[in-house]
């Protein structure tokens, strides 16, 4: 008897497939450059699509074990990571996942072909990037803080590619008290008569609990409440025997997704720290790393959004369906190519922001680019956070029921991307940042022109059309902030969300645009140009017209009541 076998979706090598980051690379890197690291992308895909993947899938049942006791009643709070996990501490040294990135031979590039790199390795490796992205944001803390023994005891190891001396950080900000209010936090440090700082506290949710040191807030004795009043703590987890530093681990949390990721709640108690530059202000010193670790994020989104792309694509030319490949079913063609340009778009933002970051850590950015960089972090990172969870809920129903079943390794996709709209700032929190940046200091033009830049770009009158959509949609954004301030703070607040991401989707379509013209006019290739048309297709313009009495009174699911009127 036959019995029907679906085969399983398969990768190839994830750099050679990948046509809109060889396309990105290509256009904006040295043609020497690009061919002296061709061979490490080209490997790093290999794993990505082969070794990586498949020891993925094969640990997918695997989590971080915590021990806190050992078998003669010591306390020793060890946390034993999967084999997975093991492996890609190593990769991501010898790679320079994060060295690469403070390469000054490489210039304004090191930070492209660093996020390149960890753009491939991402999808394979269960969320290895958080650490890394931790890591990457705590050396360039420490390099600009000017603590030159800091920097000498710590930076050499977190720039290694030798995995026996790579460290990687925490980063241990978020307390019962609030993570995104980090002014209300509660831990404690205290100077001993020898000089010695200690840190007491509970932190509530700190990731990558296996690190070898981290950057931490506490109030010193004595300071004022508030953010003014934290200060920038460094932190060595364990002695020269490896016994924890006075630390416990509470418990490793147990989360929707990042199943991988060693996250514990820790009990500082009298924990030996360092400042970092100060004893006030230690918000202020970590705007380097939630930069960093914010285009992390997007990058990482993209790389999400790509990953489930390629298992979809290939299970739809094999899966065959009322007579045909899903391939060729126009409406499952229609789901994949609106995939397709939110990626795209997706990778273009993340990228560029990749881009700024390199020419601002080399002297190439003008003072108000330096602005619009700032206020891009936050843009970038909460639209390509919500493409990525719509992107995989959709990606996973492409599957139909095998999309749903765990040891397919597909449901993953999903519940790892819910936390990237989460992590360093929620969509909310990262549209009120935005804004109350404009409040202080409107340089909104600032992304105007850049969207401008842009679509002048464009002669193809498809891409003129699109351009001008993204045009409007901008201009409706910035006629909308305008009356909102008119109107008070409560309503610019109210509508933050929609406002920034209809200027991350109008920025978006502007860079689609940017790279379909120059791929119709060097490669001669249209998909960049359908990948914009599509995207366009897809809504920019997010702005609505705000109701707060209406909106509170849904939000409180309050009586209201009845209209007199029709309000038409």
């Amino acid at each position: 008897m036959h019995l029907f076998q679906q085969a399983a979706p398969e990768l190839g090598n994830q750099y050679h497939e990948d046509r809109v980051l060889r396309a990105y690379l290509q256009r904006h890197l040295p043609p020497d450059l690009l061919r002296a690291w061709e061979p490490a992308l080209t490997a790093m895909g290999a794993l990505a699509g082969g070794e990586l993947y498949r020891l993925q899938q094969a640990d997918r049942l695997n989590e971080p074990r915590l021990t806190q006791w050992d078998a003669w009643g010591a306390r020793i709070d060890h946390i034993e990571l999967t084999p997975l996990w093991r492996v890609a501490e190593r990769l991501a040294a010898e790679y320079g996942l994060v060295a690469t990135a403070y390469d000054q031979s490489l210039g304004p590039w090191a930070r492209p072909l660093q996020f390149a790199l960890a753009y491939l390795f991402h999808p394979s490796t269960d969320i290895y990037t958080c650490p890394l992205a931790m890591t990457d944001g705590a050396a360039r803390t420490l390099l600009q803080s000017g603590n030159q023994a800091l920097i000498e005891r710590a930076v050499p190891h977190l720039l290694s590619r030798d995995p026996a001396q790579f460290w990687t950080s925490g980063q241990w900000m978020t307390e019962l008290t609030g993570g995104s209010d980090v002014g209300r936090a509660e831990s404690v440090a205290r100077q001993d008569a020898d000089g010695t700082w200690r840190l007491y506290g509970r932190k509530w949710f700190t990731s990558a609990a296996t690190s070898q040191m981290a950057l931490t807030l506490a109030r010193p004795e004595g300071n004022p409440p508030g953010v003014r009043g934290l200060a920038l703590f460094y932190v060595e987890t364990r002695d020269a025997q490896g016994r924890l530093r006075n630390i416990e681990v509470l418990r490793l949390k147990d989360k929707l997704g990042t199943r991988k990721l060693p996250t514990a709640e820790l009990l500082l108690n009298g924990t030996p720290a360092q400042p970092v530059a100060g004893l006030r202000d230690g918000v202020r010193q970590i705007v380097p790393m939630l930069h960093l670790t914010r285009t992390w994020n997007s990058v990482m989104s993209a790389a999400t959004m790509r990953r489930g792309l390629a298992l979809a694509r290939d299970y739809a030319r094999k899966r065959v369906a009322f007579d045909a490949p899903l391939a060729r079913q126009p409406l499952h063609v229609d789901t994949l190519a609106g995939l397709q340009a939110e990626f795209e778009a997706a990778f273009h933002l993340s990228f560029w922001l990749a881009e700024l970051i390199g020419r601002d850590e080399h002297g190439q950015l003008a003072e108000q680019e330096r602005y619009l960089l700032r206020l891009l972090t936050s843009i970038i990172k909460l639209t390509t956070a919500r493409q990525a969870v719509a992107a995989a809920s959709e990606t996973l129903e492409s599957f139909g029921g095998a999309g749903y079943i765990e040891d397919t390794g597909l449901p993953v996709l999903l519940r790892d991307s819910q936390v990237l709209p989460i992590w360093e700032g929620t969509t909310n929190v990262l549209a009120l940042d935005l804004v109350h940046a404009l409040l202080q200091r409107n340089e909104l033009p600032l992304l105007g022109a850049a969207i401008r830049e842009r679509v002048a770009a464009a002669r193809d009158r498809g891409l003129q059309a699109a351009g001008r959509q993204a045009l409007a949609a901008y201009e409706h954004a910035a006629a909308w902030f305008a009356a909102a301030q008119e109107a008070g703070r409560p309503a610019v607040e109210a509508g933050a969300r929609r406002f920034a991401l209809t200027l991350g989707r109008a920025l978006a379509l502007a860079l689609l645009i940017d790279q379909a013209q120059w791929s119709l006019d060097r490669q001669q290739d249209g998909r960049a140009r359908a990948a914009a048309l599509r995207f366009a297709q897809l809504g920019v313009d997010q702005i609505a017209a705000e109701d707060t009495a209406l909106s509170q009174a849904l939000a409180d699911d309050a009586p209201l009541p009845t209209p007199t009127a029709d309000p038409a």
